[in-house]
């Protein structure tokens, strides 16, 4: 837990802002970034069975994640979690795992926001993107549901406008050949980068009025929502598209929209895109920016990531210093590896969370055994993690030797000492 004198965030966030933040940070990575190179890897069955596959260990995660928060409501997640119930280590794995892994997909985003409002200088507009985001979040949580909450109703009208669009056109489903089981997991692996939004709830926790009760009925809540959208729009792309169109589309729901016979609709929902991603970035900001805020308190990362500004009460330090480094990675680094690298990380990260509800006590009368569900969420997430595209597996490993490293170093010199 937080030290007695360290400053506190405060708690202005209710049920409706919780699922808002949590829609916000899932609605838009699934269905603008992550359903084509799905489709490549699986095919049109293994795409739907791939998003079945992701949703069940979204599911157990959340359920993990649920009642870890209700225990523990304060910002850090899993990071906090990890510390309390395993130790140290743990905590820091899982902590450092979502801050790298979040900052590689806040870049990926970025980068997203720039391909689809200018192709020829993508870089430019993702980083104007991440400065106004960050001064958005920098005003305070409050705003940032606010507009999290513009962002996201934008986001379902043009979803619904593509949803009507392929409905009427009178496609044909059909789903192609027999996926492998290793297509599927990577698709799987792939697509549960759409669905890690709901974490942010849990590292709000700080923030929500009435965490015990907030927190497990947001989560569930948000996350069903999301898997409900994202089912009829792959079955749309696919009936529309076909399994080899929609792996081949660069732009899937604009695509759909073309095929539709609706150019103009196609125009919008490029621009509905724009602001679909936007809102990932302003709740995937302000989430990275309070785990480095538990992390700096613990003296996991340097400390002054522990400040808190006195008039907004949000982690002023921290979000800068994210904010600038996922500039760095925007004029960098490349989308498609980033996003690989995120999944392996962020479902580590959720493996630690898993981990530790098992350690939790048993909850008499519940008719699945909460223990059962942390059990299937680790190990789903590490057989997800292990089978993400060759470059994130590699990428993420790196960061995971990097940040042992770095811990093991500061334990020793502060041991020394």
């Amino acid at each position: 837990m937080a030290t007695p004198d360290a400053p506190v965030l405060a708690r202005r966030l209710g049920l409706r802002d919780a699922i808002v933040v949590g829609l916000g940070s899932m609605l838009g990575a699934g269905v603008f970034v992550v359903f084509a190179p799905a489709a490549a890897a699986a095919g049109g069955v293994g795409l739907l069975v791939a998003l079945g596959v992701a949703g069940f260990v979204a599911f157990c995660n959340a359920t993990s994640s649920a009642r870890l928060a209700a225990r523990y409501p304060e910002s850090g997640g899993a990071y906090v979690y990890g510390r309390e119930r395993l130790g140290a280590f743990p905590g820091f794995v899982a902590g450092w795992a979502f801050v790298c892994g979040k900052t590689a997909s806040c870049a990926a985003m970025a980068l997203a926001i720039g391909a689809y409002a200018w192709p020829s200088h993508p870089r430019v507009v993702a980083v104007l993107a991440v400065v106004a985001v960050t001064a958005v979040n920098l005003r305070g949580i409050a705003k940032t549901a606010r507009v999290t909450l513009v962002l996201v109703t934008v986001t379902l009208l043009v979803l619904a406008a593509v949803a009507v669009a392929g409905v009427v056109s009178t496609p044909t489903l059909s789903l192609g050949a027999a996926p492998s089981a290793r297509g599927v997991l990577t698709a799987a692996s792939l697509l549960f980068f759409a669905f890690a939004g709901y974490a942010r709830i849990a590292t709000l926790g700080e923030e929500v009025r009435d965490p015990a009760r907030t927190i497990p009925r947001a989560i569930p809540l948000a996350l069903g929502i999301v898997l409900a959208i994202y089912a009829v729009l792959a079955v749309i792309a696919l009936a529309v598209l076909g399994p080899a169109g929609l792996a081949a589309s660069t732009a899937p729901l604009a695509s759909v929209a073309s095929v539709a016979g609706s150019p103009g609709l196609a125009t919008a929902v490029r621009a509905g895109a724009v602001v679909a991603v936007l809102g990932v970035l302003v709740a995937l900001l302000a989430g990275v920016g309070r785990t480095t805020l538990a992390m700096g308190r613990r003296r996991d990362l340097p400390s002054p990531l522990a400040s808190v500004h006195p008039k907004t009460q949000v982690p002023h330090v921290a979000e800068l210093v994210v904010a600038a480094a996922v500039i760095v990675l925007v004029l960098l680094g490349g989308l498609t590896t980033a996003i690989a690298a995120s999944s392996c990380l962020v479902l580590v990260y959720y493996a630690v969370a898993n981990a530790s509800a098992l350690t939790l006590p048993r909850e008499p009368g519940r008719y699945v055994p909460v223990r059962v569900v942390a059990a299937l969420g680790l190990v789903g997430c590490l057989l997800l993690a292990a089978t993400v595209p060759t470059r994130g597996l590699l990428a993420g490993a790196a960061i995971l030797v990097a940040g042992t490293l770095w811990y093991a170093t500061r334990h020793l010199l502060t041991h020394r000492s």
